[in-house]
């Protein structure tokens, strides 16, 4: 029995689940069954139904390509906007990026060319200075290697000095003419008078040369200033600054490379030390001795020390080093300790003309 015409009519419309977005395989397979049923019942429409079946199955592919278009189309946009976003964002980036990138680039290589030029400069700045200071050290060198090798010289100069000025002895002079030490000319020797040392106007006698006794109680020793007495044998008495417990007494005399005559024939040789009280008459030997002209200086210790003071000491020579006309005293210097003031007021010294 054949079917309804609604059936066959509806044949060659697509059906409503294919419109709307169905899967396509149940509407293809849906219209294979369709064509059967059409070529079971009705044998004269199978080239129709066949026609529609293709003109079907042609109208389900391209609706479901052009499905597949639009996904495609809509995934493509998605992609296309999501491009041109990241391109909008990557050239506003570039457009900013650049000069930040200079600012860091410029702070990132220039500081460290400065540090590096600054640290040139300094290296050179220390150089110098290094030089200089070799240059001022190998000066300082030089000069502590002359002075190495004068420092022999400088020290036999200094002693000579020593020896001249008579610094070394270090202990205190009291018959010293500036602290109030004088001669008792009459205890003492007169004067040598030589022509040489007088002067003349027309056989008038103006001035003589000849130093006094109390030359020997000052520093001042250089060659002609003395006290020179005549013959070998002498004496002098000197009156101290004030009382004294003697206890050594020293002579000097020039040195022999000094000397106009080049010899020490003047000099004094032997002589004997009094110590003297109040009264000139009594007179306390101390000792006797031998001067050495060698030995421009010579401290004697006194070989009869006593506890008492004394005011005056007497010096008196009894041969010198070979000169029959006169003998030369140069300076004369006493020592000890100085008495105290109960025994300067109780036993005064010897009086002074």
């Amino acid at each position: 029995m054949p079917r309804s015409p609604r059936s066959t009519g509806n044949l060659g419309c697509p059906p409503e689940d294919v419109a709307h977005g169905a899967r396509p395989r149940r509407a293809t397979q849906r219209g294979r069954n369709a064509c059967r049923i059409v070529e079971d019942s009705s044998p004269n429409l199978t080239w129709v139904t066949f026609v529609a079946c293709f003109l079907r199955t042609q109208a389900q592919q391209v609706l479901f390509n052009t499905c597949r278009c639009k996904l495609l189309c809509q995934k493509v946009m998605e992609k296309t906007g999501v491009l041109v976003l990241c391109a909008f964002g990557f050239w506003m980036f570039s457009i900013h990026l650049p000069s930040k990138v200079e600012v860091w680039q410029d702070d990132s290589i220039n500081s460290p060319l400065q540090s590096l030029r600054m640290y040139q400069e300094k290296v050179r700045h220390h150089t110098g200075e290094i030089q200089d200071l070799r240059g001022s050290m190998n000066l300082l060198i030089a000069k502590l290697q002359e002075m190495e090798a004068m420092s022999d010289e400088q020290k036999m100069a200094q002693k000579i000095m020593k020896m001249i000025q008579g610094d070394y002895i270090e202990k205190a002079d009291f018959a010293l003419k500036s602290i109030g030490a004088s001669i008792d000319f009459e205890h003492t020797s007169a004067t040598y008078n030589h022509d040489k040392a007088r002067s003349y106007w027309n056989w008038i006698r103006l001035w003589n040369y000849a130093q006094p006794p109390d030359v020997i109680l000052e520093p001042n020793v250089t060659p002609g200033n003395c006290w020179a007495f005549e013959g070998d044998r002498g004496q002098v008495t000197i009156r101290l600054a004030q009382k004294v417990h003697l206890s050594n007494l020293t002579l000097q005399h020039i040195p022999k490379s000094i000397s106009l005559s080049g010899s020490l024939d003047t000099a004094p040789k032997d002589f004997v030390i009094y110590g003297m009280e109040s009264s000139p008459k009594e007179e306390v030997f101390l000792g006797a001795f031998q001067f050495q002209p060698e030995n421009i200086i010579q401290m004697f210790p006194l070989q009869n020390q006593l506890a008492r003071a004394f005011g005056a000491v007497k010096v008196k020579i009894s041969s010198n080093w070979g000169n029959p006309r006169f003998t030369c005293l140069y300076r004369v210097r006493v020592h000890g300790s100085a008495a105290p003031r109960k025994e300067q007021s109780n036993n005064p010294c010897p009086e002074r003309d």
